[in-house]
């Protein structure tokens, strides 16, 4: 087992990339989250069905038969089994790779070449996932696996990773220009489109900018800033804005999603 096993990406930009994997620990923190969410929501479910059942017993009985109680219990099977597949499905499509319990313990899902997931990968991830944890599978190839990936992420092209955070660095430095700019963005830009390899070029250029020489940086800074006004779909760059002080305030938008 690794403790610390990381993997590498090159972007379309050659700059190469890496990233920590999220290690068995983090990946069981997260499910443990999850699943007492999806305890809530099934119990509340098994509740309503039941109430239901009771209520309309004598009514389905006359139209169905006596076996209606057989497949009543059934279909309430059936139905939580999409609800335990679906909430997986849900959130890692709709926040990029994360469901509420990855994002407590920082991870996230990505593709083997560091990009975001979609939902066929979130489908295939969940419809694996109860051969993984009831027999096991899971656990014993995340520990003994050089790349830590599950049944599921095997099938679906997966990793996991552990989420970028906020760098504590002496030439990390965000201006309140950026700040303001940030905030006048969330309102027309959508940040969410960022990538974990856009979001770790961005913070790998405003981490050594400070030892660029003039033009270079420039060019550099512009030609960035330029890529992520296509990719949180804006028109242009904001006017009287310096494509370092953009930069900037999508460092802060990737961190601070919007869902």
């Amino acid at each position: 087992m690794h403790l610390f096993n990381n993997v590498k990406f090159n972007t379309p930009e050659s700059v190469e990339l890496e990233f920590t994997l999220a290690g068995i620990g983090n990946r069981a923190w997260a499910l443990l989250i999850d699943y007492h969410i999806l305890a809530v929501i099934l119990v509340g479910f098994f509740t309503a069905w039941s109430i239901i059942s009771v209520s309309l017993g004598d009514f389905w009985v006359n139209i169905f038969g006596a076996g209606v109680t057989l497949w009543l219990i059934a279909i309430a099977f059936l139905v939580s089994f999409i609800i335990y597949i679906g909430y997986f499905v849900f959130f890692e499509t709709l926040w990029f790779g994360q469901t509420p319990g990855k994002r407590v313990a920082k991870i996230r899902v990505v593709r083997d070449d560091g990009r975001l997931i979609g939902l066929q990968q979130a489908t295939l991830r969940a419809l694996l996932r109860p051969f993984d944890e009831i027999f096991f599978i899971g656990a014993f190839l995340i520990m003994f696996g050089r790349r830590e990936k599950r049944l599921g992420d095997l099938a679906a092209g997966t990793i996991v990773i552990q989420a970028q955070t906020a760098t504590a660095s002496a030439t990390l430095i965000i201006s309140e220009q950026a700040k303001l700019l940030y905030e006048q963005l969330i309102e027309i830009a959508d940040f969410s489109q960022l990538m974990p390899d856009d979001f770790a070029v961005i913070r790998e250029y405003l981490q050594r900018r400070g030892a660029m020489s003039l033009k270079p940086r420039a060019s550099l800074s512009l030609k960035l800033a330029e890529q992520v006004v296509d990719i949180i779909n804006l028109e242009k760059l904001p006017e009287a804005v310096t494509s370092d002080v953009f930069l900037e305030a999508a460092y802060l938008g990737y961190q601070k999603p919007e869902f």
